[in-house]
């Protein structure tokens, strides 16, 4: 991963985590469902937007790195790879 990408994608799983941490908070205090909904949702877009972010890190490094390097075999695991991964983001 790219040291730009891990910075800002440690510094968004710290939002997620202190947003998870406030999810438990309103669980304990019962507050009422439609919030807790609310803020599920809330964190459900921002894991999305980190793992948006990694995919386009992966792709950009990782998939570029295997085909610029010409090795056909290392190309076609790179492209199956990432075919299964985005099969499973999309469940």
């Amino acid at each position: 991963m790219h040291e730009s990408t891990r910075k800002s994608v440690t510094a968004r799983l710290r939002r997620i985590e202190g947003q998870v941490g406030g999810l438990l908070r309103m669980v304990e205090e019962d507050r009422y469902c439609v919030d807790l909904l609310t803020q599920i949702n809330a964190v459900r877009a921002a894991l999305h937007k980190v793992e948006r972010q990694v995919l386009e890190d992966h792709v950009s490094h990782c998939v570029a790195d295997a085909f610029a390097g010409g090795d056909a075999v290392e190309q076609k695991h790179k492209v199956h790879e990432l075919v299964e991964t985005i099969g499973r983001m999309t469940r």
